[in-house]
């Protein structure tokens, strides 16, 4: 059975059954802070589990798209070296929220594997929690497995938890028996040799545990189970390792004639085509996830899995970049399962090959830092060099540490691992700090709230004197009869024309009132599913429960809104057509005043793309097109091609916003009926804000006329300054910015004839250190370029010797050493300032002869002067 049998018949069973069948959500974590990657099928259902999302099905499987390289889930440093590790993988799960439970569950699992599966019933080994008497009793009564079989674990092996309070319950984990070990020793179960593997594990949430540990069973207890399909597909195929199923071999095999490698030659030619397996997988969807390479977070992991994988292909030979070509292929053989990989196939492709071009340059810059770190070692008549310096070589320029232990041994030298080790360890902390999070916190007065009353939203099309009855006011998050003059809480309403921040559009405005009490609406939330609550202030008079109310909005805000948030859309669909389908949104702010959207993409948007972008805009503005709106299933949306933005989370039942055949969005926000509504679109900036993130900021409406306007009134007054017409302005700028630049250069010029001038005293001033001649010398306003011409006079001038030179312009330091050839042996120029640099509150490198330092503290010049003057004495005596 080949792996999309195995997934298509797990996901066949269960819709069989009464199960939704739900597509897989993003690897990056959908409104989930404390994740880094989506690293579970629960993952999506946890809002679900908790109570804060409710859905219109009780049962659902998937197949989720999964990583593991972070927290106590990271197998990076596994894979390659074992049968069944990976970083990327597809977990297959069926869930209950509050149906059936464990009997049906473990009936299922069973059913599937014995009966649709056919696995031999004498390979299976069941697990339970020690005190699971329910479950164990189930295995051995209602399916029929022997006591043997069924072990009981403890808490640390078979008790899941969300977390140390919330939902929790035993689990009951299936494991094939392979029948030898495959060291081939003899072994029982339980054994970590290999011959067992966990094939599918069912989690039975049944209880709720408090702050204090104690536990109260949950009133509706649910199922949440994980089956890896890498690890069926190698039993269901009768391999020893899931390496050499149709999952990975055709890559494998791909990435061995690409290395001119064969699999099976020898345990470390495997290891690094398993590797060069996995980890274009992983990169292949994780860019088409929308994320890019980087040095902070996602994109840093997938960063060092990228460079682990073009360092295995080293290994093998391949120095060219062939990576892309890898990951290629793994879009074109999982594109039926999962379309996004189609769709971004290229733009895969072009952030690979990008990846090898610069780490290549990588390995460059990290060798010759190496060769500098040798030689400074054997100065030193040492063995051993610094972990801490080889750790920035791995963290600053991403260069394997592998790599750098085999060349620094190849020297006769080692690396003092532990310093490195250290260094590494403060560096995973503070990422999972970084990425430590906030659980999504609910308070217990809203879930109170949401279990008695529900309030939907009907501000569309009417919002202004809309009827409503308040269902409950909460005041200091505590229910309250009523809000009084000057007091301020929040409202719960049956139906509201007020939209609730969502999607990345802000809250309305307004006013609720009745005929003795009026309330200025200032904010408008959703923080649980069905739950819409209107944070206000009571003008005059008294707002009470059970009463109704007249609801308006603010009119001028809805429609400014409305205007920013149809252009988003528009934005969206020309960003596609001009940059390429690859782009997706990464965020986004829709408010009256403005609009801001984040988008993946791997380098500035040009002047011309911005001004193609905003043609395109602005040709659908003035074609007044009509703006349709329709509701639909949420499946039958995206057959339609209707576009799923990023990060976001949808009901089944969704709302599609079309402007004619340039845009089709999922969308709950509000919108204009017609394009021409907005009038204009003006870009105001486009910027970087991560990595492979880009952000554009603009205006429409009568923001975007005043934007224009303001633009006019600043050309004019400039026309007026340089007393030039409109039509001439750019060439009279351009005339006197070219006299502007011939000025300076004589200025410049004159400058370096003054300081040049003095060359003749300051040779003759030059002081001798233990028989070697020294010239310090300060000037002002001197550029490093000017500086550095200087040195250079100076040191021909001199013959042997050495020359610090320093500047101050533009409250900045400036500091150059130069060491004549017949003393670099003696006097590293990039050595001495790596020293003085620090006084002057900057850094320098260069090269023996000559080095050069900036520094923010141009008051600390005299001091560094003096300082290298102590400096070469201290070196001349060979300290």
């Amino acid at each position: 059975m080949i792996g999309n049998e195995v997934r298509n018949q797990f996901l066949k069973y269960f819709e069989q059954r009464g199960h939704r069948i739900v597509k897989s959500s993003s690897l990056v974590p959908e409104s989930d802070p404390t994740l880094l990657f989506t690293n579970a099928g629960m993952n999506q259902f946890k809002d679900v589990f908790l109570g804060i999302e409710h859905r219109n099905y009780l049962r659902a499987v998937s197949c989720q798209k999964c990583m593991r390289v972070s927290g106590k889930h990271n197998d990076l440093e596994q894979v390659g070296h074992t049968p069944r590790h990976h970083t990327f993988f597809e977990m297959l799960g069926n869930f209950s929220f509050g149906d059936y439970f464990k009997n049906d569950a473990i009936v299922f699992a069973w059913e599937l594997l014995t009966r649709v599966y056919l696995i031999p019933t004498q390979h299976v080994i069941v697990t339970v929690f020690e005190k699971d008497d329910e479950a164990y009793q189930i295995w051995n009564r209602s399916v029929g497995i022997s006591e043997s079989k069924i072990f009981r674990m403890t808490e640390k092996d078979n008790f899941w938890a969300m977390g140390e309070t919330g939902p929790c319950g035993p689990c009951s984990e299936l494991h094939y028996d392979f029948g030898v070990s495959p060291t081939g020793h003899r072994c029982e179960f339980p054994c970590e040799c290999g011959r067992y593997v966990e094939i599918w594990n069912l989690v039975f949430m049944q209880f709720n545990r408090d702050a204090s540990g104690q536990m109260t069973p949950l009133p509706r207890p649910s199922i949440d189970t994980g089956a890896g399909l890498e690890r069926l597909a190698c039993v269901l195929q009768e391999k020893k390792s899931n390496f050499e199923t149709d999952l990975f071999l055709p890559i494998i095999q791909h990435a061995a004639r690409l290395t001119s490698s064969e699999f099976g030659e020898s345990e470390q030619v495997d290891t690094a085509l398993r590797i060069l397996a996995d980890h274009s997988r992983a990169a292949a969807f994780l860019i088409a996830d929308g994320i890019l390479p980087g040095n902070e977070g996602r994109s840093y992991v997938l960063r060092k899995i990228l460079r682990r994988a073009i360092r295995h292909g080293r290994q093998l030979g391949k120095v060219d970049p062939f990576l892309f070509q890898v990951c290629a292929l793994v879009a074109t053989q999982m594109q039926e399962v999962y379309p996004e990989l189609r769709e971004f196939r290229e733009h895969i492709a072009r952030v690979v090959r990008s990846e090898e071009e610069k780490f290549s340059a990588t390995l460059s810059h990290g060798l010759r830092l190496i060769d500098e770190l040798t030689i400074q070692t054997r100065k030193r008549q040492s063995k051993e060099i610094s972990g801490r310096e080889i750790f920035k070589l791995y963290d600053t320029y991403g260069f394997p540490f592998d790599l750098a232990k085999e060349i620094i041994e190849e020297r006769g030298l080692l690396i003092r691992e532990q310093e490195f080790n250290e260094e590494l360890q403060k560096q995973r902390e503070r990422a999972r700090q970084s990425w430590k999070g906030a659980e999504k916190q609910v308070k217990p007065i809203y879930q109170k709230v949401a279990a008695e009353f529900r309030s939907e939203f009907n501000g569309y099309e009417n919002i202004r004197e809309i009827p409503a009855r308040v269902l409950a006011v909460l005041k200091n998050d505590i229910p309250s009869p009523a809000l009084a003059t000057g007091e301020v809480g929040e409202l719960l309403l049956d139906r509201t024309p007020f939209y609730a921040e969502a999607g990345g559009q802000v809250a309305d405005q307004g006013i609720i009132e009745t005929e003795q009490a009026r309330a200025s609406v200032q904010d408008v939330k959703r923080p649980i599913s069905g739950l819409i609550l209107h944070s206000l202030r009571v003008e005059h008079g008294t707002i009470q429960a059970g009463e109704t109310v007249l609801c308006t909005v603010n009119e001028r805000l809805r429609q400014a809104t409305a205007l920013n948030h149809t252009a988003t859309h528009l934005l969206h669909s020309a960003l596609r057509d001009v940059l390429g389908p690859h782009i997706k949104q990464a965020g986004s702010l829709v408010a009256p005043g403005r609009l801001r959207f984040d988008f993946t993409h791997f380098a500035p948007a040009s002047k011309l793309e911005l001004r193609e972008i905003e043609r395109l805009v602005n040709e659908n503005i003035r074609s007044d097109i009509e703006v349709q709106k329709s509701e639909m299933d949420l499946e039958q949306a995206l057959r339609t091609g209707a576009m799923a933005l990023f990060g976001e989370k949808y009901a089944q039942r969704v709302r599609v916003v079309s402007v004619g055949d340039f845009s089709k969005e999922l969308c709950g926000g509000t919108h204009v009926h017609h394009t021409g509504e907005i009038a204009l679109f003006k870009i105001t900036s486009e910027s970087g804000i991560a990595a492979g993130i880009r952000r554009i900021e603009a205006v429409t409406g009568e923001a975007a006329l005043d934007r224009f306007l303001d633009d006019e009134a600043t050309l004019d007054a400039i026309a007026e300054t340089f007393r030039s017409g409109r039509k001439d302005l750019t060439q009279t700028a351009e005339r006197l910015a070219q006299s502007l630049k011939e000025a300076q250069k004589q200025v410049d010029q004159l400058k370096l004839r003054l300081a040049i001038s003095d060359m003749a005293d300051l040779v003759t001033q030059a002081r001798e250190i233990h028989g070697v001649r020294v010239i310090t010398k300060e000037f002002e306003n001197l550029d490093n370029n000017q500086l550095r011409t200087v040195g250079e006079h100076l040191r021909s001038r001199l013959g042997t010797g050495i020359v610090v030179l320093a500047s101050h312009t533009d409250r900045k330091a400036a500091l150059v050493i130069a060491v004549s050839p017949n003393l670099v042996h003696r006097f590293d120029a990039t050595r001495l300032i790596k020293k003085i640099a620090p006084i002057i509150s900057g850094g320098g490198g260069g090269k023996p002869e000559m080095a050069e330092a900036g520094g923010k503290a141009p008051e600390h010049i005299g001091k560094a002067l003096q300082e290298s003057i102590k400096v070469i004495e201290s070196t001349a005596l060979g300290d």
